[in-house]
């Protein structure tokens, strides 16, 4: 399965892609994070349901410095598969 992501709120300059980084290697999460122009941070994130279900409390949280106001989902439909999970600028 994979979602797209969008985490709003104070999400830039806190760590916030390197944390989302972090967790989706440890859960073995494939895709990529990146800054947004508007403020915001963008994942896309490809794994079992349940685990997507864990990474996006983990994202809901985010590191100490990141005030997350919202964090919105929607599937995508994809036959392409990523190979890793990276940092994108």
């Amino acid at each position: 399965m994979r979602q797209h992501l969008h985490i709003s709120g104070r999400v830039q300059g806190v760590g916030f892609r390197f944390f989302a980084r972090d967790h989706a290697r440890r859960l073995g999460i494939k895709g990529h994070v990146r800054n947004l122009a508007d403020g915001g941070v963008e994942v896309m994130a490809e794994a079992d349901s349940s685990i997507l279900d864990q990474f996006i409390a983990c994202l809901k949280k985010g590191p100490a410095l990141a005030a997350v106001q919202s964090v919105k989902s929607s599937p995508v439909l994809s036959t392409r598969s990523f190979n890793t999970f990276e940092i994108r600028s």
